[in-house]
């Protein structure tokens, strides 16, 4: 059972504070409302252990900061809920109760008076020593960001202020964005090479990012279990393009 599952089912309390705190309060105390008092007053004293308090604390930064994405212009995009649904469902393959969570989630942080900073900074406060999940949460907000419609300039500055929070390199931000652009030359980007690299760039890159994206070591990491799906999906698609590479260019 994921994280969620185990909050809404009365098993765990937990105590996030900040802006996400604010936010997971508002949304899991009304599922405690629903609980038996008695039963889930008791076992909501247990607590969170360091590994759910992460995972609970990805989860709710995620739809938060989708949130506020994608209200950036003064408005909710259109077809920016149809862009989160298809992102819970497809990407992360999420159970029908555990999407209600996440879209319970998104609308709170839509009207939640915390901007998108004040999310990214807890986020980063919280996954400082762990750059491979700073990684994919850009990832994810480019991910869903470009299937919107492509993002746009607010947006654009947006992602750039948590790059800048994160400690991430714009060269790496540009590989990230390249994978969800139009272009002639998919594969090569998927591994963030350009068709002129030399063999071992290409090696260098593909083993690079297969330590970084392994489901495995993105749950040690703290990775929820509800993202393990999109995880694997990221993992395959670069082993996949390492094979087109290899197959093209006849390498060993």
């Amino acid at each position: 059972m994921g994280i969620i599952g185990k909050i809404v089912g009365g098993t765990l309390g937990f105590a996030l504070g900040g802006p996400l705190g604010a936010i997971a309060g508002a949304v899991f105390g009304h599922a405690f409302d629903q609980e038996d008092p008695v039963r889930s007053g008791a076992r909501a004293h247990d607590g969170l252990s360091g590994m759910e308090k992460t995972q609970l604390t990805f989860f709710v930064s995620t739809f938060s900061m989708l949130a506020k994405l994608a209200v950036v212009d003064g408005r909710v995009r259109p077809g920016a809920l149809d862009t989160i649904e298809a992102f819970a469902e497809r990407d992360l393959g999420l159970a029908p109760r555990t999407k209600e969570i996440a879209f319970n989630i998104f609308h709170a942080a839509l009207n939640s008076p915390a901007n998108f900073e004040a999310f990214a900074r807890q986020f980063h406060q919280h996954f400082q020593h762990r750059r491979e999940l700073l990684e994919m949460m850009i990832d994810i907000m480019v991910r869903v960001g470009s299937a919107d419609g492509g993002c746009t300039p607010a947006q654009e500055t947006l992602i750039r202020t948590a790059l800048d929070l994160f400690g991430m390199r714009r060269a790496r931000y540009e590989q990230i964005r390249s994978r969800y652009t139009a272009a002639a030359q998919p594969a090569y980007q998927i591994l963030g090479c350009r068709r002129e690299d030399s063999d071992e760039r290409i090696k260098s890159r593909y083993r690079h990012l297969v330590q970084l994206y392994h489901p495995d070591k993105l749950a040690g990491q703290g990775l929820p279990e509800e993202f393990i799906h999109l995880a694997r999906d990221k993992f395959h698609e670069i082993q996949a393009a390492f094979e087109a590479i290899k197959k093209e260019r006849g390498m060993r």
